[in-house]
Formats: C-alpha cells, sequence, structure tokens
C-alpha cells in the first residue's frame, strides 16, 4: 500500500515541531532514499490547497514533502519524543 503524510500532519503524529523533523530529513539523508520522501508536484500542492482551506498553505514558498509509509517509520526510529516512540509501535503493530 501506498500512502504520503506531509510534513505538518507527521509533526502532530510524532508531538515534535517541522522543524524537527526537517532537520532529522537533512542531517540524515542516506536513510531517507527517493522511495521513503518525496516532494509533491505543483499539481499536488493545488490540489491539496483546493481541498483544505489552511492559511499555512497560503505562506508555503516551497513545495511541501511527503512521506510514504517506509519514511514515516524511518523518521520514527530517529525521532525521540515519547509521541514519536508511540507512533513507531503503532507502525510496527
Amino acid at each position: 500500500m501506498f500512502s504520503t503524510s506531509p510534513i505538518r500532519d507527521v509533526a502532530v503524529i510524532y508531538g515534535v515541531e517541522t522543524k524537527r523533523i526537517n532537520d532529522a530529513v537533512k542531517n540524515n539523508p542516506d536513510k531517507f532514499p527517493q522511495n521513503y520522501m518525496f516532494e509533491l508536484s505543483e499539481l499536488e500542492f493545488k490540489d491539496l490547497r483546493s481541498k483544505f482551506s489552511s492559511a499555512k498553505f497560503a505562506k508555503t514558498r516551497v513545495l511541501p514533502k511527503a512521506f510514504t509509509e517506509k519514511g514515516l517509520y524511518m523518521l520514527a526510529t530517529i525521532l525521540t519524543s515519547p509521541q514519536a516512540i508511540q507512533a513507531t509501535i503503532y507502525i510496527i503493530e
């Protein structure tokens, strides 16, 4: 199964700021190959904006990144918040 989760949603799931997720990815590029995380296309981002009216999307200057299920698991192994640990257990189960 292939699903995606934008970084903002992942931050909520793992109980961290989006900056922590961006830093984790930036500091561990070898742990996030292309099939673990990718950037949304212009069309995908436009579609996302049309479905969710959010002021935060209006401020976005770069295309958002999204994680696949594998990427979510890899990220969960890097983050150490209690909520991230619980998310890791949930993913494994």
